[in-house]
């Protein structure tokens, strides 16, 4: 049984991806950031070394862009599909460990998940049933799993500060064996454009 990393992401057209960045970048600069970090986030993936790699977008997977990162990195393009956050998440990873010992799964607006870290990540599921790197908003920015817990998902907050500490409670109900990386930024509020090199921001 194989491994696999999942991204998650939406297309980043103008007015839809990360519209909370538009008060400081306009709706074209938003969606420009959003193509950027969506390239950066499957290059990371694919250096990663997983034996799978799945882009699983919203809303569906007519985008251009999409294709172009299928044919570069011979990915598994699909679509998240209807429900909240937890309910799209869930999903993928149920889907992806149907054949697949573990999977990861991220988002496509956290630069700092680099290939090595995906790789740790990984690795610490070899101790744990779980693996998590918390964001430093109170949410997490990534997710590992070796089976299918559906109640991590459920009842959350999403979008709120108080996602990590909720999952933390919803893995500890579940049983399972949880190990957590440093935690990253990712990148939502204009705030959080501090975050960013200068080579990022222009």
């Amino acid at each position: 049984m194989s491994r696999c990393l999942i991204v998650m992401a939406k297309a980043p057209v103008a007015g839809f991806a990360k519209s909370r960045l538009v008060p400081a970048l306009g709706t074209a600069g938003a969606a420009a950031l959003a193509e950027r970090l969506l390239v950066h986030a499957v290059q990371q993936a694919a250096g990663a070394g997983f034996d799978a790699l799945h882009l699983c977008v919203t809303p569906d997977t007519t985008y251009p862009l999409f294709h172009r990162l299928q044919a570069e990195h011979r990915l598994v393009l699909c679509e998240q599909g209807d429900g909240d956050l937890g309910a799209r998440m869930q999903r993928a990873l149920a889907c992806a460990l149907a054949t697949h010992r573990h999977a990861l799964l991220i988002g496509s607006d956290v630069p700092a998940l680099d290939s090595a870290m995906l790789r740790r990540a990984d690795a610490a599921l070899l101790h744990a049933d779980a693996v998590f790197v918390p964001a430093l908003d109170g949410g997490y920015a990534l997710v590992g799993l070796k089976r299918d817990a559906p109640t991590l998902f459920e009842g959350v907050a999403w979008s709120t500060d108080r996602v990590m500490a909720q999952t933390r409670e919803r893995a500890v109900a579940a049983g399972l064996r949880i190990s957590e990386l440093p935690a990253v930024a990712d990148i939502d509020e204009p705030a959080d454009l501090a975050h960013l090199s200068a080579g990022w921001r222009h």
